[in-house]
């Protein structure tokens, strides 16, 4: 079904083919990091909070890089291509510094810079390409991605150098399609206002509430990303259990992103209200039921909204609302998965280590007031 829905958006094979290639390994090397090296660094002897630091770490660095941009700094082909072989060289990094706190957190800082430049420059590419309504049909093959590595790894998961393994394999994969495409793409494209991006005006102060929803609703996602796997198996599930909890959201937004189409098409600001709404209500079901195998998975049903369509939501907003659309993608990035990840993985590590039985009702705190700013916005 996917696949007969999806073949004709290859009209221009090129472009399509390598899109969804990008997105099946980049999301892939994702789910990598965010899934197992968390619980691979705790088996080792990290801490809490040395774990909620060295998570932080990169999303710090996301949050920053965005205003170089402010400054007359371009994510030009060769800035993409450059970003791309540090995604690449710190994935290897990991392999020598997993055992050593501080050259892990260089190196986790370094693979941050990297990913924090790859995706606005392909997001935007392929919403010109393919169009809001048709994207989620491309970007699912991400989820798939994370899907089919989460499912292969925890099979072959005896040591953590196995897990690296598979973050460098990943990374690689991710930079060789990354270069294809960049190759490929043509730079003179509808997103720019003229001959470089920095003459398109940008400017968060005409939407405040909106760019405070997208910091806090990345916020209330620092415990799910950084320790719901340790969260899960401390509280008596499986780590083959919550892989499949991983997976079963993951098939939610698999779901969402095909389906989605015909909500695009109508209020993008109350779409984005009601993504955080529940939300907030997806991580109290979490921190009232944590082993609870069914009521868990009914959680992770609910990432079809809170991370398909908000996010799809979300970037639509901005194509929208921008001249300027790398710029506003990259700010994106920047404010919600950078300082909204840094602020949500501190805070998840000192919730963790002294409350933990608070770690997720901080989370839909977080998402409430995101609903809130949403509103405010509209």
């Amino acid at each position: 079904m996917i696949l007969s829905a999806v073949l004709p958006l290859f009209a221009k094979p090129n472009v399509a083919v390598l899109i969804a290639s990008f997105y099946f390994f980049y999301f892939a090397l994702i789910g990598v990091h965010i899934i197992f090296v968390p619980k691979i660094l705790s088996e080792i002897g990290y801490d809490p909070i040395q774990i909620g630091i060295i998570f932080a770490s990169a999303p710090l660095v996301r949050f920053a890089i965005p205003f170089l941009f402010l400054k007359g700094f371009q994510l030009s082909q060769k800035t993409f291509f450059t970003s791309l072989a540090l995604m690449g060289l710190s994935a290897c990094g990991f392999y020598f510094a997993l055992e050593f706190f501080w050259p892990l957190l260089m190196v986790n800082i370094f693979f941050g810079i990297g990913i924090a430049l790859i995706l606005p420059y392909i997001e935007v590419i392929a919403l010109e390409q393919i169009g809001r309504e048709k994207y989620g049909r491309i970007r699912l093959f991400g989820s798939l991605g994370f899907i089919a590595v989460s499912l292969l790894l925890v099979r072959y998961l005896t040591s953590p150098y196995i897990g690296i393994g598979f973050l460098i394999v990943m990374a690689l994969l991710t930079l060789i399609f990354g270069v294809l495409i960049g190759v490929q793409h043509n730079k003179a494209s509808s997103s720019e206002c003229g001959e470089h991006e920095k003459l398109c005006f940008f400017s968060i102060r005409d939407h405040v509430p909106l760019w405070i929803g997208f910091f806090l609703m990345q916020v209330s996602f620092g415990p799910f990303y950084n320790f719901f796997t340790i969260y899960t198996t401390d509280h008596g599930i499986s780590l083959n259990t919550t892989v499949w909890l991983w997976s079963f959201g993951v098939i939610a937004e698999i779901l969402m992103f095909y389906f989605q189409g015909p909500l695009l098409r109508g209020n993008l600001s109350r779409l984005l209200q009601f993504t955080a709404y529940i939300t907030a209500f997806r991580w109290l079901i979490v921190a009232l039921f944590p082993d609870s195998t069914p009521l868990l998975f009914a959680s992770q049903s609910i990432h079809a909204f809170s991370f398909a369509l908000f996010h799809t939501a979300a970037i639509a907003t901005l194509f929208e609302l921008y001249s300027a659309r790398r710029l506003s993608q990259q700010f994106f990035f920047g404010i919600s998965y950078g300082l909204g990840g840094f602020v949500g993985a501190i805070g998840a590590g000192v919730l963790y280590q002294y409350t933990p039985e608070f770690l997720f009702i901080g989370g839909a705190f977080a998402a409430l007031g995101a609903a809130i700013a949403f509103k405010k916005n509209s």
